[in-house]
């Protein structure tokens, strides 16, 4: 009989938290629920109705559904929009693949026709296996949007990309911690202390949430420790692959991936799993893990090594932050370093027909802002034309594609890689990693930089939409200051627009403040000058009827 009596199970789960606790006290166990994530909207619904429209316009040939939630929320901000029903017409009229039941249910309330369902386990490996085999060749070529269910599955897109699609990344919510934490650093500590049993994980993000938070915490080492000697639960391969990223191995995985499954299947074996999970920890004071096996460095010390799967993670939950475009540049610098270790990073947006350099490793503030390259003229202009990484691993300054640039002096560095930043096939950016001496790139460094070039191109983008239209509205703001501050001059002084506009230039020079703060400088004194002739006024007239109402 499945029994977890007297044993302390800890769930991160939010939104069914009641649910598994229910089950866990059926089975004899002492709940303990964390609630780990939360889900939220996005700041705004451009990029939903930029996916909407484009749509309607038949721009894809395939859209990927990996929840019910997002199928749900994604027709909801549409038709919030008043583009409901040609939505869904574009939606019936195009190829759709669902990643699981709860996605395939949500198309069918929709009378959507679905073209592929994954099977079981429900994981991007079985996705990609039923697109295979439902279209194979004919998945070259595609133009392929991806709904994406609070971060980025970096595994699905890396595969798509690999068969020669093009991507079009679609978030419709976020995965956000939740607004109380201190349930979720609680868990932490009761996980480093020993004092649970049993964790059980419903999906990836619980896991990122929870090392998230023990790093804030300091906890990080500790929570490694912890979980040496606690039974661990994974939901289903997805999960898994979460706690892969950690340098973790679940104890059991329920044989479907439901959580009444994952509860009543580890509570039969939870005595014996725990039983064998301690006396291995007595018997190995290191923790042991097939990274330790293959001569890596052990489990505990896993957060230390910044592996490509744990980059791309990174980048997935980070990438729907909306953080302005300095921030996304720095961040690229980071990512980019963090996946290869280099003297030195730069990254270009394209603006026009040139590509500028907006982001440095290094201290570059003579430059950076200001130097910017033809498309076609050196090694980065050759990189942007063609959409194709270049590595060199020595003497890069000999290439027949270099070009130096002044004040620049990386130039003179032995290695070179150079990777194209792409949004939906469009070129918005390119990274550079150079080394100061001979450095042979692998085949899998350059993937690794070539898939961040591709998954942070359509947030690079937005972010310079953004700040381009921040920068109209300014420009169209300071227009209309300006104008009214002619105005006000035209009529005072008795000058004609011409010499109105001159006199502010004139102002602006003498006083070394901008036009627009010469204008509200005008019009505040125009307001202040209102605003005393209304009070005169007002206190004449209140005069007046005083002496009116005097006998």
């Amino acid at each position: 009989m499945a029994s977890l009596e007297g044993l302390r199970v800890l769930a991160l789960e939010s939104r069914r938290a009641t649910e598994v606790a229910k089950l866990i006290r059926n089975c004899g166990g002492e709940p303990l629920t964390a609630p780990a994530m939360r889900e939220i909207a996005l700041e705004n619904d451009a990029p939903v109705m930029e996916f909407a429209e484009a749509l309607m316009r038949g721009a894809f040939d395939l859209v990927i559904f990996t929840t019910g939630v997002g199928v749900r929320t994604l027709v909801k901000i549409v038709r919030e929009h008043g583009e409901g029903e040609a939505f869904l017409a574009a939606l019936r009229s195009v190829k759709i693949a669902a990643r699981g039941p709860k996605s395939s249910t949500a198309l069918r309330e929709l009378e959507i026709p679905i073209t592929v369902v994954a099977p079981e386990p429900f994981t991007w490996r079985s996705l990609m296996a039923a697109l295979e085999a439902k279209l194979g060749a004919r998945l070259e070529g595609m133009n392929i949007a991806v709904q994406e269910y609070g971060t980025s599955n970096p595994e699905l897109l890396t595969a798509l990309a690999e068969r020669d699609v093009a991507i079009t990344r679609l978030p419709v919510y976020q995965w956000a911690l939740p607004e109380d934490v201190q349930p979720l650093r609680e868990a932490v500590i009761a996980l480093a202390h020993g004092h649970i049993d049993l964790v059980l994980l419903m999906n990836a993000g619980q896991v990122a949430h929870l090392f998230l938070v023990a790093e804030q915490m300091g906890y990080t080492e500790a929570l490694y420790e912890g979980l040496r000697t606690t039974v661990i639960g994974s939901i289903g391969p997805s999960t898994t692959e979460g706690l892969h990223a950690y340098g973790l191995e679940p104890d059991y995985e329920p044989t479907q991936s439901k959580m009444g499954f994952l509860v009543s299947e580890i509570a039969q074996k939870a005595t014996t799993l725990l039983a064998r999970k301690r006396a291995r920890a007595k018997v190995h004071p290191e923790p042991s893990s097939s990274a330790q096996k293959a001569g890596e460095q052990p489990a505990q010390d896993a957060h230390k090594t910044t592996s490509g799967l744990e980059i791309l993670h990174e980048i997935g939950s980070r990438m729907a932050a909306s953080d302005p475009l300095h921030a996304v540049l720095h961040r690229i610098v980071d990512f980019a370093c963090a996946v290869i270790r280099c003297d030195a990073c730069f990254v270009y947006v394209l603006e026009e027909s040139q590509l500028v350099l907006r982001a440095s490793k290094t201290p570059h503030d003579d430059i950076v802002d200001h130097l910017g390259i033809l498309l076609g003229q050196g090694i980065t202009g050759w990189v942007g034309w063609h959409r194709e990484p270049v590595a060199i691993a020595e003497k890069a300054l000999l290439d027949p594609r270099f070009k130096r640039f002044p004040n620049l002096p990386e130039d003179s560095f032995e290695a070179f890689l150079s990777v194209p930043i792409l949004c939906r096939g469009k070129l918005v950016g390119v990274i550079n990693l150079q080394h100061r001496k001979p450095y042979a790139h692998t085949e899998q460094e350059v993937r690794l930089l070539t898939m961040i070039g591709y998954l942070v191109g359509a947030e690079l983008e937005r972010a310079r939409l953004e700040t381009e239209n921040a920068q109209l509205s300014d420009r169209l703001e300071s227009r209309k200051h300006i104008e009214r501050a002619k105005g006000i001059l035209q009529r005072d002084f008795g000058m004609d627009e011409e010499a109105a506009y001159k006199a502010m230039q004139r102002e602006s020079r003498q006083r070394r403040k901008t036009m627009r703060e010469i204008a509200e400088a005008i019009i505040l004194n125009e307001d202040l000058r209102r605003s005393r002739l209304m009070e005169t006024a007002k206190t004449t007239g209140q005069e007046l009827q005083e002496q009116r109402e005097k006998p």
